[in-house]
């Protein structure tokens, strides 16, 4: 193995913290990826990885050498990138996550529009609402919903969605519609449990030009999108999620908008990937086509929203979320 080459599985290993996971990664044998580095620690004359039956982890030395691959290999992709035919034809394996409610809803039904445009990109897509470690994980960026929490990741907003809050029309008929932020707070909600805080995401309302938080008592909560919106037509208590995924329900008259001269903030949608990665051509014609994708006029497919509404995400997207 070259030097670039040794340098690229030392950073795989310890954002993996696995050798036999680095190795896998970069479709290497485990023995050629432990050769590798112990010949590399013997030319450096230094111990770069701390080395137990579970985990690898970088020593003093190791992490000032790993942030220093960072930004070589930085600059070789740069290099390589943005001459001649690889800017104008992106290639190579991206890595991309996204929460499952967008992807169904905006991105899945055209990703063989967006694999005809570039052919030399090969995708591996993950679908999820946890929270993804880019580094540990190999992603190579993420699209989420909610505001940013994750000061290590950079963070391009591509879009903003009109939230709505909702019951069911049995509660509505059981409990009365609150026509003030007072009478709300009077009312139960379907909590939204968040995986990043632990806490229960409050509502938001639009008040005089300004934010003001609710917090409603409730008889269940919940951390699955699907959970919060079932449990909403079930007449449990009041929700708040992005319009597009409630509309089939409004349109039926099972759910009902309540405070409208209130609206939620809009949720904002963003693509995140990490600061130190120079941004290849690869992941960014993918962020231009979610951002195309995201803002296309147009209904949503009728799929999306067969299924269940999504919570607001106001527990943010990591690395996300």
């Amino acid at each position: 193995m070259d030097r670039i080459d040794v340098m690229r599985l030392f950073t795989r290993i310890v954002d993996l913290g696995s050798f036999t996971a680095a190795a896998e990664d970069l479709n290497l044998p485990r023995a050629t990826a432990t050769y590798s580095l112990q010949q590399l620690e013997r030319r450096l004359g230094v111990r770069l990885l701390h080395r137990t039956t579970r985990h690898v982890s970088p020593t003093l030395e190791g992490q000032a050498y790993y942030e220093r691959c960072h930004r070589v290999l930085n600059e070789v992709e740069a290099a390589e990138s943005f001459l001649g035919e690889a800017a104008a034809k992106p290639s190579g394996r991206l890595r991309v996550d996204m929460s499952t409610a967008i992807g169904s809803a905006f991105l899945f039904p055209h990703l063989g529009e967006f694999c005809a445009r570039y052919p030399g990109i090969e995708l591996e897509i993950g679908a999820t609402d946890r929270l993804v470690d880019l580094l540990r994980e190999g992603v190579d960026c993420v699209v989420r919903a909610g505001e940013p929490r994750d000061a290590g990741l950079v963070s391009r907003r591509v879009a903003t969605m009109p939230t709505v809050t909702c019951a069911s029309r049995s509660y509505i008929e059981a409990h009365g519609m609150p026509r003030t932020i007072e009478q709300f707070r009077n009312h139960l909600a379907v909590n939204f449990l968040s995986t990043a805080t632990g806490k229960h995401s409050p509502f938001e309302f639009t008040v005089k030009g300004k934010a003001q938080a609710v917090t409603l008592k409730g008889r269940i909560s919940v951390t699955s999108t699907e959970a919060y919106t079932a449990c909403c037509l079930q007449g449990l208590g009041f929700i708040q999620a992005p319009r597009y995924r409630l509309e089939r329900y409004l349109d039926s008259g099972e759910l009902v908008e309540a405070l409208p001269k209130f609206p939620p903030p809009p949720m904002p949608v963003a693509v995140m990937y990490p600061h130190h990665r120079q941004l290849a051509p690869r992941v960014r014609v993918f962020i231009d086509w979610v951002a195309e994708r995201l803002q296309a006029p147009g209904p949503v497919p009728a799929a999306a929203t067969a299924g269940t509404a999504a919570s607001r995400a106001k527990a943010g997207a990591n690395a996300g979320a």
